[in-house]
């Protein structure tokens, strides 16, 4: 039976390779004595498996799980493809990326190869089996993880030799081969007299004189998503082939869409992620108040909003289970590798720990155990001190793992939540590759709609575009600008209230606009048409007309729309200059503009009373999320939030008056 976690669970990320095998056994006794139960070990040390060509030695890495097995800790493997030795890149050199100006991303730090390289895909499979078949009856191993942060540094998009020539067999096996006419169609290349004879003649998309034609970009985006998926798929055969029990794990990363993480989770038993929410403020904080109130507890969505889209990736496999998901890397300090790398307030470490879980985390794993005293990460913060002395990760850690003993919760706990968010990552390269304006991110435009439903209180569930919306009372869709036939279909059968956002189905998966205009596909249940958009500049905006809940402006983005003949639609919204703002059909909604943050919640919230969904009122900083009956409350202020009104059962932990960075967990009756 393929290994489960029941309970959560804390783990820690491990480098034997770093210290004297004589500190070993004490680590791993220290490890047990402060509640860890699982160890991740061995994704960057390939050097040392194999310091000379052939010369395979996995004594070192069997003689360290032997040590933590006699702690009682469970081993998650790393396959150590993140860092190929200095020796193989020597023997092909060519293995190596190439970034857009033609040079090649040289070895020094670690990713240092191209997805497409044949050669190299030869080599990371060889290792894979070797290590496989080294460890496979091992009794500490529990699970696998492929590689290590796939596209970390910027490392999925590559311009070499080997990437064109598995680009242009990638678009023969799409197009048909011998059908350029094909190709040529779907691309609009009569545009611009950009016409090609065969599929030899398609170059990677680079240094134009002006901008790249889109469909071009979009498939190139989709063939180096799809070189991901390859990859690690590759390693997921030998590694099931080997071990058929034994779950294996890819640890994905925060804000990062060069690739479709549905896609490649659809190889894997569990999706996990690296969660470093200091690392991340200065990416997501829409103001420079906002991120310094927030500078030492991170953004209060941000997170959440990678729990939930990971456990979604971790029901890609098995659909009708509970999403299985952990949290391969938490931040327990400082990182090194942020413009500001601010300590966590004390208690944070702590707080982020129980976010994961209250959304369904089997398993929360600290990077690192021991801080490094030499190499890039010497500024890294680990649960303890490079001199091994405890650090504040360390204690909350322990106190975490005491908590979770008093509250004893099932990982099979969580239940689907009221609310889905439709989420794509084709829908959000066609966005960024074509922006139509400097401000428009699409990636922020999901997490402030992610956002509103989270200040209000609500669960919310991320879901892939085209998978079934079945007992979903209200559907968000911030960012789906490409509409395949299912995700049309899923939305044409639920009967939960639905909002889009402006530019929904405003491109064919060809990057078209489509022939009876945008929204397209989207025209069976809202039937409009937009007719004209334009980007507004910042400092420029749309009054709209001061009724309800819509007292506000549109910003960076409005679209000019009209019904289509015969249509039962309404504009229930007006702009002061008399265009639609908001369409009605049935319980579809189809918004023509970006809001501020204030009068979008005030619109979800809205919705969310259409869909007979229970609210709150939060405090400012202060999110919820529940696990079972079981709810916690996350104060990421710094001052006291007075609770109390929310209390509607017994406290497990915390108070009804709950401290700035601290927390509330209550059993609901």
């Amino acid at each position: 039976m393929t290994y489960r976690i029941q309970h959560p669970s804390l783990g820690v990320c491990y480098y034997p390779e770093h210290w004297p095998e004589s500190q070993w056994a004490d680590d791993a006794a220290q490890m047990a004595a402060i509640g860890i139960t699982h160890v991740r070990i061995g994704e960057f040390a390939w050097s040392l498996y194999e310091p000379e060509p052939g010369q395979l030695d996995f004594g070192w890495l069997l003689r360290a799980m032997d040590v933590l097995h006699a702690a009682g800790l469970k081993v998650i493997v790393g396959t150590p493809t993140a860092t190929p030795p200095k020796w193989l890149v020597n023997q092909m050199p060519d293995m190596l990326a190439v970034d857009e100006n033609g040079d090649a991303r040289n070895f020094g730090s670690r990713r240092h190869y191209c997805f497409s390289h044949t050669g190299y895909r030869a080599e990371s499979a060889r290792i894979v089996q070797a290590m496989a078949e080294a460890v496979k009856d091992h009794p500490a191993l529990c699970a696998w993880q492929t590689d290590n942060e796939y596209g970390c540094h910027d490392t999925i998009i590559s311009y070499s030799d080997s990437a064109r020539r598995d680009f242009r067999i990638w678009l023969a096996g799409k197009y048909g081969h011998n059908k350029i006419s094909a190709l040529n169609e779907a691309w609009g290349n009569v545009f611009w007299s950009m016409e090609y004879r065969s599929y030899d003649e398609v170059d990677l998309p680079l240094q134009p004189v002006t901008e790249i034609n889109p469909s071009h970009m979009l498939d190139f985006r989709r063939f180096s998503s799809d070189q991901v998926r390859v990859f690690n798929a590759i390693q997921c055969h030998f590694l099931r082939e080997a071990t058929p029990d034994v779950p294996i794990v890819h640890n994905f990363m925060g804000w990062f869409t060069e690739f479709d993480h549905f896609d490649v989770s659809a190889d894997l038993d569990i999706a996990s992620w690296d969660s470093y929410p200091l690392g991340f403020l200065e990416r997501v904080g829409p103001t420079e108040e906002r991120r310094n109130t927030y500078a030492h507890a991170g953004d209060p969505d941000f997170q959440a909003f990678h729990h939930d889209l990971y456990r979604a990736c971790g029901k890609v496999r098995a659909p009708e289970a509970r999403g299985r998901w952990w949290v391969m890397e938490q931040q327990p300090g400082p990182v090194y590798w942020a413009r500001w790398n601010p300590s966590p307030a004390p208690g944070l470490v702590r707080l982020w720990t129980h976010e994961a879980i209250a959304h369904g985390a089997e398993l929360v794993s600290y990077f690192r155990w021991r801080q490094a005293p030499f190499a890039q990460e010497q500024y890294h913060a680990g649960l303890n001190l490079p001199d091994g002395t405890p650090d504040d990760g360390s204690r909350e850690a322990t106190q975490v793992a005491q908590e979770l003993k008093a509250l004893d919760l099932t990982c099979d706990d969580v239940r689907q939540a009221p609310v889905a968010l439709v989420f794509d990552y084709p829908s959000v390269w066609t966005g960024q590759i074509q922006p139509q304006g400097e401000t428009y991110d699409m990636f922020l435009a999901v997490l402030r709609w992610y956002r509103a439903a989270r200040r209000l209180g609500l669960d919310v569930d991320i879901v892939p575009s085209g998978a079934p919306l079945d007992g979903y009372r209200l559907v968000l869709v911030p960012a789906l600008l490409t509409l395949s036939d299912d995700a049309a279909a899923a939305l044409a059968q639920s009967d939960a209230v639905q909002l889009f956002a402006p530019r929904t189905a405003s491109k064919t998966p060809d990057f078209r606009i489509p022939d009876t205009l945008p929204p397209g596909a989207l025209q069976s249940i809202v039937p409009i048409r937009v007719e004209r958009v334009e980007s507004l500049r910042p400092g420029l905006s749309i009054p709209l007309e001061r009724t309800g809940a819509m007292q506000a402006d549109f910003i960076k983005w409005r679209e000019f729309t009209t019904p289509m003949e015969g249509a039962a639609a309404e504009a229930i919204r007006l702009t002061q200059d008399g265009h639609p703002a908001l369409w009605q059909a049935a319980k579809r909604h189809y918004l023509c503009g970006v809001l501020e943050e204030e009068p979008l919640t005030a619109l979800v919230a809205e919705m969310a009373d259409m869909a007979g969904l229970d609210m709150m009122n939060l405090p400012d900083g202060v999110r919820t999320r529940t696990h079972g009956k079981t709810r916690y409350f996350f104060n990421y202020g710094d001052q006291p939030r007075d609770l109390t009104h929310f209390v509607t059962g017994d406290v497990l932990l915390g108070s009804a008056v709950t401290m700035g960075h601290d927390m509330l967990v209550v059993r609901e009756a």
